[in-house]
């Protein structure tokens, strides 16, 4: 049973912390809930945080106005610490100070164009974050929101049954296969910084995008 920090900076309950809760936990506007949010805009029982396979993951119930974490619709989301949740009119941060300040230590020694791991003396003449008292003020430490908020490659899932692993191969060979294609396609001028994709290629482009998007919901909001 993993303990999850919430704390709410902006709306009806800013400045509240729900620190070391006990997961699986729901968040929503209802008496029943562990983290209840003073918020017409959030739905009675809105989402839903536990543990799963050492992650932490969120699920939106499906919520009349949604779920974002960092500015991004989400049904599914694996949480790491400085993520930030939106629901409502309510804004909260997932983790605590030393959390979200170990995460920033760890990324600064990673290099983010290539997930590899540099020589951290390089910021040695920068303080350490994980000794600092890290407050959460994003408006003030954009570098901090942009460092945490990098759009990383996910780890694949583990422990997939051979049926589910040969699924989940399919389904990325399919998409290599047609992004391979449409890169093909691309034409370049000579001296020229732009490229250019046909009209059909650009549509292909848009349905594969489309694909995506439904795929994301049958996984988020599966039949039953």
């Amino acid at each position: 049973m993993a303990l999850i920090t919430l704390r709410v900076i902006d709306g009806a309950d800013r400045g509240r912390v729900f620190a070391e809760v006990p997961t699986p936990l729901t968040i929503g506007r209802e008496e029943g809930n562990p983290i209840q949010l003073n918020d017409e805009r959030v739905s009675r029982f809105h989402l839903k945080i536990q543990e799963d396979q050492n992650k932490i993951v969120l699920t939106d119930l499906q919520s009349t106005n949604g779920t974002k974490v960092n500015g991004e619709n989400v049904q599914l989301w694996v949480l790491r610490p400085g993520d930030v949740v939106a629901v409502g009119h309510t804004v909260l941060v997932f983790g605590s100070r030393d959390e979200i300040a170990e995460r920033l230590a760890s990324i600064r020694g990673m290099d983010l164009s290539t997930g590899v791991t540099v020589d951290v003396d390089e910021f040695a003449d920068e303080p350490n974050p994980a000794s600092l008292d890290f407050e959460l003020n994003f408006a003030d430490d954009p570098v901090a929101e942009v460092m945490l908020h990098t759009l990383m490659p996910p780890e694949l899932p583990q422990a997939l049954s051979p049926g589910q692993a040969a699924q989940l191969a399919e389904m990325l060979q399919y998409l290599h296969l047609r992004m391979r294609g449409l890169l093909q396609s691309v034409k370049s001028k000579p001296q020229s910084d732009r490229v250019t994709l046909e009209q059909r290629q650009w549509q292909n482009l848009v349905d594969l995008q489309d694909l995506l998007a439904g795929y994301l919901r049958q996984i988020g909001e599966p039949k039953e």
